[in-house]
């Protein structure tokens, strides 16, 4: 469920119509449902009620401060992926023993900051990673406590660029080689062995792959316990799928019901890392369309949102429905609607059928929530749009639009070509 829908002939935010936004703010825009934010939250969270659990939304999936304070509230963490999320996480006022740092290629100044800032536990992905943890730790005479993110081969059968759990992928390590890192973690005065993870790729809508993956991990615990590592932690990620068109994903009620029978017993306590099942469909990003470009065999709807913008369709090929602000039960026509962005890959439909509307009304394109903004750029010095959060009856911007003064913020003119 979310809080998009249509009244009186117009679609409102909650209880904003989309329009007095846009009026307000501009357009393009993104737009977010806190009741829904609240709602997805709640329900993943007391689906896992019966194992102590803690809720690390992954926030790569949408960064804004206040989408992270709104997870906050309500009693969540942060699964972060660089320095610059742990400062957003900290601007959010995520407490640090709610923050889980995961991915491959952590700096020693990233590992440094999330050292002194006393995070849950680090996600260890490589032998040469923990030997730079090491290192830092005995310089720093910290103890940090760790997990090793483990690859357990398993296809969660998805889109190729969001599969991570496969050995052809990048992320984590093999099975055999962490259970050596383990014991190099145990042998160490400062690095402490906490938890074991694994995350084996996004938008998933079986619940076989997810049962396969803390099948394998539980496994490796058992194992470690007799070797005399006894972990506290077992961190499975997130990848629940949500529905963008026809996809039938799983209730966060079944998913938890096959992880707590797993689990049952352990005395671990889980971490997950959700991310787009709780913000996706909280989300929508409103264009304007600009003209009606008619060419032989083909309809084009250019519009003032572009892959910059919104670039899933163009990256993944993904379907996001549009629908028009201002509800229209006109004839459908097959059109392709793209943006003005100089590539013939900046497109957020192709072959779509969607009713007759005329230039200067807007568009919106739902599911949005996820992926969106946190994935948006200043290509073709195109400025990146503003961001609202609607609760109830009121809306705030969260993110102004950028000027045209912060296209070129931090570039300089070398004296030697000054006029």
């Amino acid at each position: 469920m979310n809080y998009f829908d249509y009244k009186n002939g117009a679609l409102y935010c909650e209880e904003v119509p989309v329009e007095n936004i846009v009026r307000a703010t501009g357009s393009p825009v993104y737009i977010y449902s806190y009741r829904t934010i609240e709602r997805h939250y709640k329900v993943f969270d007391n689906a896992f009620k019966g194992v102590p659990h803690i809720i690390c939304y992954s926030c790569k999936a949408n960064s804004n401060i206040a989408i992270l304070r709104a997870i906050g509230r309500l009693g969540g963490g942060i699964d972060i992926v660089s320095g610059g999320e742990l400062y957003r996480s900290n601007a959010a006022y995520i407490p640090n023993d709610k923050i889980v740092f995961s991915g491959v290629g952590k700096t020693e100044e990233e590992i440094v900051a999330a050292i002194r800032s006393n995070i849950l536990m680090i996600n260890v992905e490589s032998e040469e990673e923990l030997s730079t943890i090491a290192r830092i730790a005995s310089k720093m005479k910290k103890h940090v406590p760790l997990s090793i993110r483990v690859n357990p081969e398993i296809d969660p059968k998805t889109h190729p660029y969001i599969t991570t759990g496969l050995k052809k992928n990048k992320f984590g390590v093999m099975r055999e080689d962490a259970m050596k890192l383990y014991d190099r973690i145990k042998a160490h005065k400062y690095l402490m062995p906490v938890g074991i993870s694994s995350h084996i790729g996004s938008q998933i809508l079986e619940l076989g792959p997810f049962k396969e993956a803390v099948c394998s991990l539980k496994e490796m615990v058992k194992q470690l316990k007799e070797k005399g590592i006894t972990l506290k932690f077992i961190d499975i990620g997130g990848g629940l799928g949500i529905t963008y068109k026809d996809e039938l994903p799983p209730h966060p009620d079944d998913y938890a019901r096959i992880i707590e029978e797993e689990l049952k017993g352990t005395e671990l306590t889980l971490i997950l890392e959700p991310g787009r099942v709780i913000v996706g469909n909280s989300g929508i990003f409103v264009t304007k369309l600009l003209y009606i470009k008619k060419v032989p065999g083909k309809t084009f709807y250019i519009v003032d949102g572009a892959m910059n913008d919104l670039v899933r369709p163009s990256l993944y090929g993904a379907f996001h429905e549009i629908v028009p602000v201002r509800y229209n039960d006109a004839k459908k026509i097959n059109v392709d609607v793209v943006g003005p962005v100089c590539e013939s890959g900046d497109f957020l439909a192709k072959d779509r059928d969607m009713p007759l509307v005329e230039s200067g009304e807007l568009l919106a394109v739902l599911s949005a929530g996820a992926y969106g903004f946190s994935m948006s750029s200043n290509y073709n010095s195109r400025r990146r749009v503003a961001e609202v959060l609607v609760r109830d009856a009121e809306f705030n911007v969260i993110k102004s639009r950028e000027t045209l003064k912060d296209l070129i913020k931090g570039e300089k003119i070398p004296s030697f070509m000054e006029v």
